[in-house]
């Protein structure tokens, strides 16, 4: 293949930045589990659905709706009908994300006793609402870029937000145990406002600079009059395509808000006290899940490109892009994940150890390194079938494999423990996967 062809350009641009910003990441997780401890992490992980059903309604949908329609500017240069495209959907964001922070900060109280079943939550929960207006922004900006094939911008904000996160979290921890206080988990979250608000500022900039810096686009975009007829065609084209989204992925966090806010009730039925709950939850989603997902950085990054691609190839008829790009897909996807089981295998309990001093995270690693080949071909897949047009089958899939999970999480985890909990995963993703594969079986044929 072409070295100008801009599947390969982004997913080396995704990959790298991905990479950089998971491997930042990763040892900040390793620097949070050791000052915070296993209970600190639960409880960090537990404000993680909250932040995650905000994205869906806010932005999410928007996204991908933003991407798609700009992406004909590349071969039109029309920059006026994007940056319309562009200021409407962010407009619509905007109000909603305004509308989500207020709520959040509001009720925080009463979200953390009735809905996560932890008061401790409450403070972490106001402050991290501050974040969700400035996540809107760069998302918005990012989904431009995404749809033009401009990699470089998302990549950037992506990794300013880990750089100035962490940053700015062991800023503030060096500043507290200097002057003899005792840090608490709030840190992190703190942490995460100023990292969304660090992205923000790069996503700014570079859409000043797209837009205004050239005579001839600033001539453009300051000659823009927005009617509200124009307003109201573009709001229409958008909200049709986000909704949709937007809807879907409302429900799939909202599903995996529920599985994420019982496993730990689930584990008090098993036998444990709410302190050893919150620590084996901290340790599996706060340390042994994130080693795993560590590779996926390749595939994400494979996975927001190919939708577009194949989106335009199936617009044109283009069956051969398509197969090459499912055949592909599932053979390398195949390859790396069995290069990572086995990396798992043999090295995931010393990993546990010698990263997180922590035994249990290595007997996590190791069972969970059996569902590295099913994550990765599902994550490729889904954008494959998103990019012909099959949103409604990504989402069945994604919600059978949810509600085969979360009949794990009820009915395993009380008997088996944790150990219940993995076995659902495993099962869930496996089952995702053989659907996905289903679902595109006439393009390997």
């Amino acid at each position: 293949m072409k070295k100008n062809n801009p599947l390969i350009t982004g997913t080396i641009i995704l990959t790298i930045t991905g990479f950089a910003s998971r491997f930042i990441g990763f040892f900040y997780r390793i620097f949070l589990s050791r000052v915070f401890g296993a209970e600190g992490m639960g409880l960090y992980q537990l404000t993680s659905p909250v932040l995650a059903l905000t994205f869906s309604v806010t932005v999410s949908g928007m996204q991908t709706a933003i991407s798609k329609y700009v992406a004909s500017e590349t071969s039109t240069r029309d920059y006026r009908s994007s940056f319309r495209t562009l200021l409407t959907g962010f407009s619509i964001s905007m109000l909603l994300s305004a509308v989500c922070t207020a709520y959040i900060y509001i009720f925080s109280d009463t979200i953390a006793e009735r809905l996560l079943f932890e008061p401790r939550t409450a403070p972490l929960l106001r402050i991290i609402s501050l974040s969700i207006p400035m996540a809107t922004v760069h998302s918005c900006i990012n989904g431009y870029f995404y749809g033009i094939r401009k990699t470089a911008v998302p990549s950037l904000t992506q990794l300013a937000e880990q750089i100035v996160r962490v940053g700015s979290v062991y800023f503030i921890y060096a500043i507290y145990r200097a002057n003899g206080y005792s840090p608490t988990i709030s840190f992190a979250v703190v942490g995460l406002v100023i990292g969304e608000g660090a992205s923000m500022l790069v996503s700014l900039i570079a859409i000043y600079f797209r837009f205004y810096s050239l005579s001839a686009s600033r001539r453009l975009v300051s000659q823009i009059k927005m009617p509200v007829s124009s307003f109201r065609q573009n709001a229409g084209r958008l909200l049709s395509l986000s909704v949709p989204l937007s809807l879907n992925r409302t429900l799939i966090n909202f599903l995996q808000s529920i599985e994420a806010i019982y496993i730990p009730q689930c584990l008090l039925r098993y036998g444990y006290d709410n302190a050893k709950a919150l620590s084996v939850y901290g340790v599996l989603t706060g340390m042994a899940l994130p080693l795993i997902l560590f590779p996926s950085a390749i595939t994400n990054s494979i996975s927001v490109l190919l939708l577009p691609i194949v989106s335009e190839a199936d617009s044109v008829g283009n069956q051969g892009t398509i197969r090459t790009a499912v055949r592909k897909s599932i053979q390398y996807c195949l390859l790396l994940g069995f290069l990572c089981t086995a990396f798992f295998l043999c090295f995931g309990r010393l990993a546990g150890m010698l990263l997180y001093h922590n035994a249990l995270a290595g007997s996590f690693i190791l069972t969970l390194s059996f569902i590295c080949p099913f994550l990765y071909i599902a994550s490729t897949l889904n954008s494959i079938l998103n990019g012909l047009g099959k949103t409604a089958q990504t989402f069945a899939f994604s919600m059978l494999s949810l509600l085969f999970r979360l009949l794990f999480v009820f009915y395993a985890i009380p008997i088996f423990g944790i150990q219940g909990y993995l076995w659902g995963l495993l099962a869930s993703q496996l089952l995702q996967t053989m659907l996905c594969i289903l679902a595109v079986r006439k393009y390997i044929k």
